[in-house]
């Protein structure tokens, strides 16, 4: 097989993850030949502006992908909370690695559960979801916005910026960091996003060879979890500004999809229902028509 370049971003974590997804391929062929080239991307660029403001959905991958298209890399390993819920013409997603923990977790200067913070505490998170799910746990919290990778933001909490912040477990988990969470939250009290604590690798959809190789990592009961889970995503379509979560798992050979989603006066609809794998992107769409119906007219999506 020829030698492949991979493509991620630069940020320790995204280091780390570009590693895993290259551990992987060369346990299934440790004669492939993978350099990892770092891109980066507009999300990079533009620390000093909230997510939103910059387009929010794909900010860390469209950069990447542009170079996948025009051949410049082989590969691309991403966060799958990161991407669009519709794969670009030409592109696939072709495997999809073993999930890490989906849940979230806080991280606080004194060690505080999030009932322990002081009134009108500051949480830094950068996402939608994640704000209005902690404002129905402790009304009295102020979310703002935070950006900045993993050690950044654990630096901007110890430095007294925030009393808090929300990041994701299994980045935490990935970069040794998790000792430093104050509390883990159950996925009924913070649902996740899309496709968090897992990793897409992502290549030319008429790449055979490479497409081949993937394969041999794909992990089918995460593939199948998070299929559902992009199926409700892109049946809500790119007009939806609420704050949505989703989360799907196999149980006894079936899938159970959890989803949420916040209506405009910030009250949270939830829903969920099972199906068998074989119906996992029916399962997904059919649970976003009923929490649009709750929810109403919506207009980006937030996460």
């Amino acid at each position: 097989m020829r030698p492949l370049v991979l493509g991620t971003r630069g940020s320790a974590l995204a280091r780390r993850q570009a590693e895993l997804a290259v551990e992987a391929l060369l346990r299934v062929g440790p004669d492939v030949e993978i350099e990892t080239r770092v891109i980066r991307t507009e999300g990079d660029r533009r620390r000093d502006v909230p997510l939103e403001e910059i387009g929010g959905e794909g900010v860390f991958v469209k950069d990447i992908e542009r170079r996948l298209a025009k051949g410049e890399i082989d590969l691309a390993v991403h966060s799958l909370k990161d991407m669009p819920a519709q794969t670009p013409e030409g592109l696939e997603i072709g495997a999809v690695l073993a999930r890490g923990d989906p849940r979230d977790a806080l991280v606080s200067r004194d060690g505080a559960r999030l009932q322990s913070l002081p009134a009108g505490a500051r949480i830094g998170t950068d996402s939608r979801r994640r704000a209005v799910q902690l404002l129905a746990l402790r009304p009295d919290v102020r979310p703002a916005s935070i950006r900045g990778n993993v050690d950044t933001r654990l630096r901007k909490v110890a430095a007294g910026e925030y009393d808090a912040a929300v990041l994701a477990v299994a980045g935490l988990e990935r970069l040794g960091l998790l000792r430093q969470a104050s509390q883990l939250f159950s996925v009924d009290e913070l649902l996740p996003a899309v496709g968090q604590g897992a990793l897409a690798v992502e290549c030319r959809a008429d790449d055979r060879e490479t497409l081949a190789l993937l394969a041999l990592v794909d992990h089918k009961e995460t593939r199948l979890a998070v299929t559902a889970e992009r199926a409700f995503l892109r049946r809500l379509g790119a007009g939806c500004r609420l704050p949505v979560g989703a989360y799907a798992e196999v149980e006894s050979g079936n899938l159970r999809l959890r989803a949420l989603m916040a209506d405009e006066s910030g009250s949270l609809h939830r829903a969920e229902a099972s199906a068998s794998t074989a119906q996992a992107e029916r399962l997904g769409s059919n649970l976003a028509r009923r929490l649009m119906a709750a929810t109403g007219p919506s207009a980006s999506l937030s996460r």
